[in-house]
């Protein structure tokens, strides 16, 4: 005997656990938003499942299977109870393509993620899909109305990035740096990042001096080939060009330049390669100081020559510079010193930086702060142009996406940066698949942690699969959620006003902060629901 369950994308189903949230199997959508459901389901004996699908939808429908994938090290030692399991165990994360045939074992929960892609817009009003699970003569379904109303979402305005690693790709995969294949397994990885938000990307102008081991250096993925003649600095920009029209290709449209200086204090450089006398070497790291006479002037002969392309290149709108990550307090001053140099070289431009502690930008050491989400409280309503960031230590209260939380807790960021007017979110791992301070790979279906390092499900959202394609985790799709609810927001503020929309968004609730909102599935999509009833209603 086979039982199913529709649920929405929000439940995770355990393969030890009969999930508790009610059937959910009806919602609205726009005509051009992607849809996550799922269905759970059990056998009680070993058998043979066959799953299928017809709706209303056509090709635009996709199905996976969720796969467990274990985790070491669920939790941060801090992190509060809005948790679902704080033991080492089995998490459903992975989604891989069904291809119709699943083998279940007797008693053990499984799950059907339901994905539907609009290639032309939907058609209007209400549409139907069915899936059945037959093993033998034993056929159950599992029917979904999904009501599509008449109008589309704006274009995402949210600057998102989440920090891409070329060089996890070369190193899983046992590629070349910039050989064809790294090309083309970069450019898969890179186009899922843009299908789920993703629309800038950092880039390698040199080899990013990021979760490093102090004296340790990270495969070298410099995109500016660098000449050193007798003291005389000569710049390449060909492979630059090539990775610039590879996300004009794909649709990425921001740039956002890997750091001039080390993380944590900007004291050091970071690897820079360069043709001496015909011999590839280094020529600063970690043995460089950070303001010393050698590498300004080196960065003022690169100013020069890079300032020049990117006017040739009309990208002056689309490049964000970078001088140092997460720097604290107490490393003001080294900070101060290479803040100065990047504003004197590139001070016509967006320098940002993740950083939370608000006095840096008071002192005028950075434009763009980019605050934990723990602590932006206090850059609310300071700057003007407010964006926000979470890693591994944003446990309390504030959204973030590790296997353990629950996926309202992913997606809620959504509602919370429309309210805030957030116009970037940065992450720092899209595909980290390294041990913490890169001293080597990780098998990334095994070794979810970094090493021991992080809560599984900081370091990446996406899985290395065959032929350099990408595999993605659930998390990945619930995050695009909160993209598609605050584009939902903005659609209908369009048409009833900002006032009005805020009222639908918090009816019956507290105001919603970073740290305070309803730890509710059901809020969380009724909510939803009522944004689109009021779109549908205004239009």
């Amino acid at each position: 005997m086979i039982k199913v369950i529709p649920l929405s994308s929000l439940v995770k189903v355990f393969s030890d656990t009969e999930p508790t949230q009610k059937a959910f199997d009806r919602l609205s959508c726009m005509r051009n938003e992607k849809v996550q459901l799922q269905v759970a389901f059990c056998s009680s004996e070993d058998s043979e499942i066959n799953i299928n699908a017809k709706s209303d939808f056509g090709d635009c429908l996709n199905m996976y299977w969720v796969e467990e994938i274990y985790s070491k090290n669920p939790v941060h030692t801090l992190q509060d109870d809005y948790t679902l399991r704080k033991k080492s165990g089995y998490f459903p994360e992975l989604l891989r393509p069904l291809d119709g045939v699943f083998i279940a074992k007797a008693g053990k929960w499984n799950s059907v993620w339901i994905e539907i892609i609009p290639k032309t817009a939907y058609k209007v009003g209400e549409n139907k899909i069915n899936v059945s699970f037959a093993s033998g003569e034993n056929i159950e379904k599992a029917e979904f109305t999904i009501e599509v109303i008449g109008a589309d979402l704006p274009e995402q305005t949210l600057i998102n990035t989440n920090w891409f690693h070329s060089d996890c790709i070369a190193v899983h995969y046992g590629i070349e740096v910039f050989s064809d294949k790294y090309w083309e397994y970069v450019q898969n990885f890179l186009q899922v990042a843009h299908d789920y938000g993703m629309n800038m990307v950092l880039t390698p102008l040199f080899t990013p001096p990021l979760d490093t081991k102090i004296g340790g250096e990270r495969p070298t993925v410099q995109l500016v080939d660098v000449d050193l003649t007798n003291g005389v600095y000569s710049f390449d920009f060909t492979k630059l060009d090539k990775w610039i029209a590879m996300c004009d290709d794909i649709g990425i449209k921001y740039l956002e330049l890997s750091h001039f200086f080390t993380q944590w204090g900007a004291k050091k450089c970071p690897k820079i390669i360069a043709n001496v006398n015909g011999e590839q070497k280094r020529i600063f790291g970690w043995d460089t100081k950070a303001s010393g006479k050698e590498y300004c002037n080196f960065l003022t002969q690169f100013a020069t020559s890079f300032k020049q392309y990117i006017k040739d290149k009309n990208i002056e709108d689309r490049v964000y510079f970078h001088v140092s990550d997460e720097p604290a307090p107490p490393q003001t001053r080294t900070y101060r010193k290479a803040s100065n140099i990047i504003r004197e070289l590139f001070g016509e431009y967006r320098i940002m930086d993740a950083l939370s502690n608000i006095k840096f930008y008071k002192k005028g050491l950075v434009t763009l702060p980019v605050p934990a989400n723990d602590h932006i409280e206090s850059f609310i309503g300071v700057v003007p142009e407010l964006w926000t960031y979470y890693c591994c230590v944003q446990v309390r209260g504030v959204s973030n996406k590790f296997f353990s939380m629950p996926s309202q807790r992913n997606r809620i960021l959504g509602y919370q940066m429309y309210k805030f007017d957030v116009k970037g979110f940065l992450h720092w791992g899209y595909n980290f698949w390294f041990k913490q301070y890169s001293v080597g790979p990780v098998d990334p279906f095994v070794e979810t942690d970094a090493g021991g390092s992080f809560p599984s499900g900081d370091s990446y959202v996406v899985y290395p699969g065959e032929d350099g394609k990408p595999l993605q985790s659930l998390r990945l799709k619930v995050f695009y959620d909160a993209f598609q609810d605050m584009r939902a927001l903005q659609l209908l503020e369009s048409l009833i006003g900002r006032d009005k929309t805020m009222q639908i968004l918090e009816q019956d609730i507290e105001p919603i902060t970073f740290a305070k909102y309803p730890h509710s599935d059901e809020w969380q999509l009724l909510t939803r629901e009522n944004i689109n009833q009021a779109i549908k209603n205004a239009i």
